[in-house]
């Protein structure tokens, strides 16, 4: 059994809360998800679920892409299968890092003809989605760039718990998520984005959307494509006991 009873050190400092209770095991522990292009070997012990940017200002009503106007319904379809994604991780003891885009002093009119400041730290539009929320034992990074690893601790965190491999999960699809799955390919993590658990509101009116697009970058290039049901599947298969609240 996984234990998470060992305090992560608080070595993040400022941009970051990180609460205690998260530990990862030395004893691997292997599994084998469907991907493409290949099938993926991964030991749970030493990967990592990263939730890109799905925060209110992302997906909710009131938020930055609302008052921009953009359709934000696959954005909002990637939520259901997010979650059920983040419950099985969270019985297995597989750490889970947000990422929140905040700090970039934005302001956008609304439909009330007012000024509205979006991406601003702890506030409501930088929250994630009630759907998603976040558990006393997760990981949150800010980050005020589109990839998480740049100028946040987000590398020193993953090799901190011994993170080797990075299941990825958020939106958008073709910036934020493909900016942090290249900076995480440059710094030798091995990647796996789930296709359902992401989206894209950009491009979709193009012959080849932007999402598209990303995806197959993504599996030619710099990782591997997944989706919540083969990675439910390799947690189920896994046989791992879930943990229990010692």
């Amino acid at each position: 059994m996984i234990r998470l009873n060992q305090r992560f050190p608080s070595l993040l400092k400022g941009q970051t809360d990180v609460a205690p209770g998260i530990s990862a095991s030395s004893s691997p522990l292997a599994a084998v998800l469907s991907a493409q292009p290949a099938p993926v070997t991964l030991d749970l012990r030493k990967t990592a679920v990263i939730v890109v940017d799905m925060q209110n200002d992302f997906g909710s009503a009131g938020g930055l892409f609302d008052l921009m106007g953009l359709d934000m319904t696959e954005i909002q379809k990637a939520v259901a299968p997010t979650a059920r994604v983040l419950a099985a991780a969270r019985k297995i003891g597989t750490p889970i890092i947000y990422l929140k885009m905040a700090d970039v002093g934005v302001t956008k009119r609304g439909p009330d003809g007012q000024s509205h400041p979006v991406l601003v730290r702890d506030t409501w539009n930088t929250e994630i989605l009630s759907e998603l929320k976040p558990q006393p034992e997760d990981i949150q990074i800010y980050k005020r760039r589109y990839s998480g690893f740049f100028e946040t601790e987000l590398d020193s965190a993953l090799k901190k718990l011994g993170i080797k491999r990075l299941i990825f999960t958020g939106c958008t699809t073709s910036v934020c998520v493909e900016s942090t799955i290249r900076d995480a390919f440059f710094r030798d993590y091995s990647c796996v984005l789930l296709a359902d658990c992401t989206a894209e509101p950009c491009g979709a009116e193009f012959p080849r959307s932007n999402y598209a697009a990303s995806l197959y970058l993504i599996e030619k290039r710099f990782g591997s494509v997944s989706n919540s049901t083969e990675y439910l599947k390799t947690v189920e298969a896994s046989r791992v006991p879930v943990k229990s609240g010692e």
